[in-house]
């Protein structure tokens, strides 16, 4: 498990000022045994945000790919952001995934089964939590390679997924702008993948998080590579921004690897030969590069609509 007591204290005050008396009044109490473990998440995400705004955005603003920009359109990514980070990624994460195994492991129990565990598939496992904690990693960022890679593949999925790929203008804040059926799908995704390996309901968000750390400075606006050697060994923003260049988005693209780039050099879709190029999907409408957060999402799902009629 990993340990959480740094901020133990300041969950379990908003939990008793603010969460719980909100339960009680909307009658849902029933859920009062995972608000902790919801607020507990919810506080991990806003720490990541918190990070990238001391961290990436002064290296955003002293080594910049692109200079200028439109301000109304990150304070959009923020919005995104904040809204998966704080909201959807604790409920989906957590409670949801919660609720899930335990049905899963019941079930399992009551028909005489031992619920899966990755310890008890790879038995060296067994009392190395740090190993086994990086396992899920491994496992969940190989997932997440071929999760990404199909939705390039389907036209139908890629009419969502090019809300994320329609930004012109990259920052750190760029990782969570998706459509909102595009992040279910993700999530369902991860948790079928986490419910087949076992990995603990408090894990499996901080796994999350820990992952789409390294996504969202994949996703910065820095002239930064990690060398020769480090650029096969964790995706950096110009690994990263080759996926999003212009002419490489669509349903054909390179380097889908999330937090690990070998997944794209094993399966041949690995690509070190871009330098920071621009980015953007040119066969996007345009409310999905320029509009709000409501705009992008309808336009995404006009983007399904015509690609189903097709």
């Amino acid at each position: 498990m990993i340990p959480t007591h740094p901020f133990n204290d300041l969950a379990g005050w908003i939990e008793q000022v603010a969460v719980l008396p909100a339960l009680y009044r909307l009658g849902l109490m029933r859920w009062e045994f995972l608000s902790f473990g919801w607020v507990l998440v919810a506080l991990y995400g806003l720490a990541q945000m918190l990070l990238a705004l001391g961290v990436c955005m002064p290296l955003e603003r002293l080594w910049p790919i692109e200079r200028g920009g439109n301000a109304r359109l990150v304070w959009t990514d923020i919005a995104y952001t904040a809204l998966a980070r704080i909201g959807i990624l604790p409920i989906a994460t957590f409670v949801l995934f919660y609720t899930a195994q335990t049905w899963l492991n019941g079930v399992l129990v009551d028909h005489g089964y031992i619920p899966p565990m990755l310890e008890t598939m790879i038995p060296p496992l067994f009392g190395h939590p740090v190993l086994t904690f990086f396992a899920y990693a491994l496992i969940l960022d190989f997932a997440d390679y071929w999760r990404h890679r199909l939705s390039h593949r389907f036209s139908l999925w890629y009419a969502l997924h090019a809300v994320h790929h329609a930004q012109r203008q990259m920052t750190v804040w760029s990782d969570d702008r998706n459509h909102i059926l595009d992040e279910i799908a993700s999530f369902t995704w991860f948790m079928m993948i986490g419910l087949l390996i076992g990995i603990p309901p408090l894990q499996f968000p901080i796994l999350l998080l820990a992952l789409r750390l390294v996504e969202s400075f994949s996703h910065a606006n820095i002239r930064l590579h990690f060398g020769r050697i480090g650029e096969r060994l964790l995706v950096s923003p110009r690994f990263h921004r080759a996926h999003h260049a212009i002419g490489a988005a669509g349903l054909r693209s390179v380097n889908y690897g999330a937090v690990f780039p070998f997944w794209d050099m094993l399966f041949g879709t690995a690509d070190f030969s871009r330098d920071f190029a621009p980015t953007g999907d040119a066969t996007a409408p345009e409310s999905m590069a320029s509009g709000g957060y409501l705009a992008q999402q309808w336009a995404g799902m006009r983007y399904l609509m015509r690609t189903l009629a097709r």
